[in-house]
């Protein structure tokens, strides 16, 4: 591509993948129950939501109900489950055909194998049929058209931002009395660690979880803690599925029609990155049961003030954790750190794709009745509901786009009913949040990655992909987080990649991209 960046249009223009086992997943748009389901008496949809149940979560419940009866004649009953198994468990639940309605699903997570194998709904229909009008005026068609594949679509994307990046939160109040008041690079980082590690012994410089370790060295768009990486922004990765193993792409593939697929270790930066986290695990600065620790518990360890980095993504929900850590622990302070060479005009590799997608259940009760959800949670009142609560008990609003939270109650919106154009901003957000997440809203402060709409098909290597999830699993999380020593632990991982049939999944991945590039 001679001009990486490009326009909307432009980016729309450039679709298309080569997934043929895609073309033929399930697209039923009936209202008729599936066999087995409900087929009279009150209905109630189920769907899979990950984390623990809401705090006060009851009565919200009831009144999300009650307005759900009045209006759809239908109710809701969500099946929370933890983070630390919810991508076992939902591909359990979808393989074992049980009759639930939606899920939350991502290409990081099984949506891939999903699509390929059926199980999930293809949408366009239901989307198109003009049954579903808020849903329609809530998402940017743009956005419906970044995310189909081989111009099918087989989930909702659930966005409340553009682009979304992820960075750091971290301490405020810590790095201006340790004289940091502003830092804007990695380098500045890694000091503000090792002071948080000399100077507060109770705390925690880096708190990791269960989700995190496959985030840090080798990812879209960077490594969370890949200097490298974030020094250059400009790197293609691509998986056949979301715990699978990551190959970096060729990033001249346009111009040479090559897409030379690497693992992620042939690639600059990466092994200096696995050392880098070695020597941060060996030094004491993350929690040593970073792969078995929930999402929710680390959350609740940063808002107690006894961690003083935390994963974070623009998407303006740092700032969230504020009134209860300074509740806490009093004139603690949030900065969103984004360690970008060049910072806001970085202008780092972007696909667009969104993180999180409402799929349908292809054996659910009611595809019908899933759509009209979707579009019940797309009217401001139901949406607001939903993600904050009761009015006047658990938040406050403040205009129409901001509010003021005054419970604990914390809904994963990103799972069921995130919309843009709804969302509402905290009333206590950062100046550096509202920064980055005002720079997530524009489609030029990015580059468009060469590689933005190819999305592997894992069906020719549907056995050996599994393999090597099993090996990245076993030996490549305890690397990534630096509980081993690197040389070893990279040297086990590749014996096991091998014998899990690498060379034929590198095979193939390399046949999948060059036919995109092709098709560009």
């Amino acid at each position: 591509m001679s001009n990486p960046m490009m326009s909307r249009r432009g980016l729309l223009a450039a679709g298309g993948l080569s997934i043929a086992a895609l073309l033929a997943a399930c697209s039923d748009d009936s209202s008729k129950p599936a066999a087995g389901g409900q087929s009279s008496g009150p209905l109630t949809m189920s769907m899979l939501l990950p984390g623990d149940v809401p705090a006060g979560w009851d009565a919200i419940l009831a009144e999300v109900n009650k307005k759900l009866q009045a209006d759809l004649g239908f109710t809701i009953k969500p099946q929370f489950i933890p983070w630390t198994n919810y991508g076992q468990q939902a591909l359990l639940k979808f393989t074992a055909r049980e009759k639930f309605d939606t899920a939350l699903q991502a290409r990081w997570l099984n949506m891939t194998q999903l699509a390929a194998g059926g199980s999930i709904v293809e949408l366009s229909s239901l989307l198109s049929s003009g049954k579903y009008p808020n849903l329609a005026a809530t998402i940017d068609p743009k956005i419906i058209e970044l995310n189909r594949w081989s111009g099918k679509l087989y989930g909702l994307p659930q966005i409340n931002s553009v682009a979304r990046f992820h960075h750091f939160s971290i301490r405020q109040d810590l790095a201006e009395k340790y004289g940091m008041s502003d830092i804007t690079d990695f380098a500045g980082l890694e000091k503000f660690w090792y002071d948080v590690k000399q100077k507060n012994k109770d705390i925690t410089p880096i708190g990791l979880n269960s989700r995190l370790p496959k985030l840090l060295v080798a990812w879209n768009p960077v490594g969370w803690l890949n200097p490298y990486m974030w020094e250059n922004p400009h790197m293609s990765l691509a998986s056949f599925t979301g715990e699978s193993l990551n190959f970096v792409l060729a990033a001249d593939g346009k111009q040479t029609g090559s897409s030379n697929p690497i693992p992620f270790w042939e690639a600059p930066g990466m092994v200096d990155a696995l050392r880098l986290v070695r020597k941060y695990y060996q030094d004491g600065l993350f929690n040593k049961n970073a792969l078995t620790l929930d999402s929710k518990a680390l959350d609740s360890q940063f808002k107690a003030g006894r961690v003083a980095t935390a994963w974070a993504m623009t998407d303006g929900l740092s700032s969230a954790a504020l009134p209860e850590l300074t509740k806490n622990v009093p004139g603690a302070m949030i900065a969103n750190v984004m360690p970008l060479k060049g910072g806001a005009n970085a202008k780092p590799y972007q696909t667009f794709q969104s993180d999180n997608f409402v799929v349908l259940n292809a054996k659910g009760q009611s595809n019908e009745k899933a759509m009209q959800l979707q579009d019940w949670v797309s009217i401001k009142e139901n949406h607001d509901l939903l993600n904050y609560g009761i009015p006047g008990k658990d938040w406050n609003p403040i205009g129409d786009d901001k509010y003021e939270k005054v419970s604990t109650y914390t809904f994963p919106g990103f799972a069921l009913a995130w919309r843009a154009k709804l969302e509402r901003r905290v009333k206590d957000m950062t100046e550096s949040e509202t920064k980055w997440f005002d720079w997530a809203q524009d489609i030029d402060n990015f580059t468009v990655d060469p590689y933005a709409s190819f999305v592997p098909d894992p069906e020719p290597i549907k056995r050996e992909n599994a393999q090597i999830t099993a090996a990245m699993t076993q030996f490549a999380n305890p690397l990534f987080i630096g509980a081993v020593d690197v040389d070893q632990g990279l040297d086990k991982l590749k014996k096991a990649l091998d014998r899990a049939g690498l060379a034929k999944v590198q095979a193939e991945m390399a046949k999948q991209a060059d036919a995109y590039l092709k098709g560009q």
